[in-house]
C-alpha cells in the first residue's frame, strides 16, 4: 500500500460494538506507513479505551472539543488542517444523523465541518436501524455532500440479527483508501538535486 505512505489519516471512532475493529484499522494504516491520529466520541470510549488507541497509534487521542493544550485551544481546526483524509469507523446511526444535519457541537462534528479533505465513513449498526428511512435519508445527504462510504456489510450482527449494517472489515477499508490516492509517476523514484554554477 505505497499510496498510503506518509499520509495523514484521522480515524474517528464512534460508539458501537464495532469500535473494537478500530485497533486493527490503526495497525493496518501504520504498517502501510501512514501517520494516524485517533479521535474518539464520548460513546466510543464506553467500548474501547483511549489508552488502547494511544498505545497503538503512538499519538495522543483526541476526545474534547475544547482542548486547552491545543494551539489557541482550537484543536478541531488543527486536526482538520492536519488531515489528508478522515475516516469515521465505525460510524453509528446517531453519528450519520449528526453529520448530515451539520451539527458541530462535539469534536468529531466540528472537525468534519472544518475539514477541506475527503471524509469517509463506515456505517455500523443493527440492520433495522440501517434500513430505517430516516437513516437512509441522512445517508443520502452525506453522499450528496461528496462523502465516501465503505459498506455496510451483510451478515450476522452482535445482537443476533442478520442483514446489512455490519462494519466492513478493516482490510477492505484499507484497500478503499489506497485507491483514493493516485500513486503518481514519481512514486519510488529517487531524485538528486544539486546546486552549482551553470556552464
Amino acid at each position: 500500500m505505497k499510496q498510503l505512505a506518509n499520509k495523514h489519516i484521522l480515524l474517528c471512532v464512534t460508539g458501537g460494538i464495532a469500535a473494537y475493529k478500530a485497533a486493527e484499522i490503526i495497525r493496518l494504516f501504520k504498517t502501510s506507513g501512514s501517520n494516524i491520529r485517533v479521535l474518539m466520541t464520548e460513546a466510543a470510549q464506553e467500548f474501547i479505551t483511549p489508552l488502547t488507541m494511544q498505545a497503538l497509534s503512538g499519538n495522543q487521542v483526541h476526545t474534547d472539543l475544547l482542548d486547552t493544550k491545543a494551539e489557541a485551544a482550537m484543536g478541531h481546526i488543527e486536526l482538520a488542517k492536519w488531515s489528508d483524509i478522515i475516516l469515521i469507523a465505525p460510524c453509528s446511526a446517531n453519528s450519520i444523523a449528526r453529520l448530515a444535519s451539520g451539527k458541530g457541537d462535539d469534536l468529531m462534528t466540528a472537525v468534519c465541518l472544518a475539514a477541506e479533505c475527503k471524509i469517509y465513513f463506515a456505517p455500523a449498526m443493527n440492520q433495522a436501524m440501517w434500513s430505517d428511512s430516516r437513516t437512509q435519508e441522512n445517508f443520502k445527504k452525506l453522499i450528496d455532500q461528496d462523502c465516501g462510504i465503505g459498506g455496510p456489510g451483510a451478515g450476522e450482527q452482535a445482537c443476533g440479527d442478520v442483514g446489512l449494517g455490519r462494519m466492513i472489515e478493516p482490510l477492505d477499508l484499507l484497500d478503499m483508501f489506497a485507491l483514493s490516492f493516485n500513486e503518481g509517476t514519481l512514486l519510488d523514484k529517487k531524485i538528486l538535486i544539486t546546486a552549482a554554477p551553470s556552464q
